[in-house]
């Protein structure tokens, strides 16, 4: 059975380059033989989070499908842009609502249990998103308890670092995000 892998971006800005990362993340995990899912976040908008508002509405339908989505890959790979070195509201705001959506009879945090992510991040900066993949998995693994692979990849000056067909033109970073990809791949399978 192939394992499946969720894939997204932390952007929906028009010629991002981290959804050109999370493009070329789902080939590469196809390539290494996952079943990939690759979303954007655009297509499920959320209100900002207001613990009020879970209260008196419940989670809005939008994150429901997120969670539920989430929940049904082994794998999920994240694109993560940088936004004064941290993630980017639009990200951290998805990431709340997941967490907390409860379906009949689930622990908290289901969506983040039992399954493996790997994260990237691509910046025109020097640090290559660097910050916001420190950040995002302090969010990921300490306030929501995911298995998060050690393997990241930054992608620095992301305007210059793509070819005409939106590969890597860096040989290093290229066989990174190969073996981000094989590794997740492999380890979502022992999930599935």
């Amino acid at each position: 059975m192939l394992p499946k892998v969720l894939v997204f971006a932390g952007s929906i800005r028009t010629g991002s380059h981290n959804a050109r990362l999370a493009a070329l993340a789902s080939k590469e995990l196809l390539l290494a033989g996952a079943d990939v899912t690759r979303i954007s976040l655009g297509d499920y908008p959320l209100p900002i989070y207001d613990g009020d508002q879970e209260n008196t509405a419940g989670a809005p339908l939008n994150a429901i499908k997120l969670k539920q989505l989430m929940a049904a890959h082994q794998g999920v790979f994240i694109a993560s842009p940088e936004y004064n070195a941290s993630i980017t509201p639009l990200l951290k705001n998805t990431i709340d609502w997941i967490s907390r959506v409860r379906e009949r009879g689930e622990v908290p945090l289901a969506a983040f249990r039992n399954r493996v992510f790997a994260i990237g991040g691509a910046s025109d900066g020097a640090y290559g998103a660097m910050r916001s993949l420190m950040a995002l998995r302090q969010v990921l693994e300490l306030g929501c308890g995911a298995l998060v692979i050690p393997d990241q990849i930054a992608v620095m000056r992301a305007s210059e670092a793509f070819d005409e067909v939106d590969n890597l033109k860096e040989e290093r970073a290229s066989a990174l995000l190969k073996r981000i990809a094989q590794r997740l791949t492999d380890m979502a399978r022992e999930i599935a």
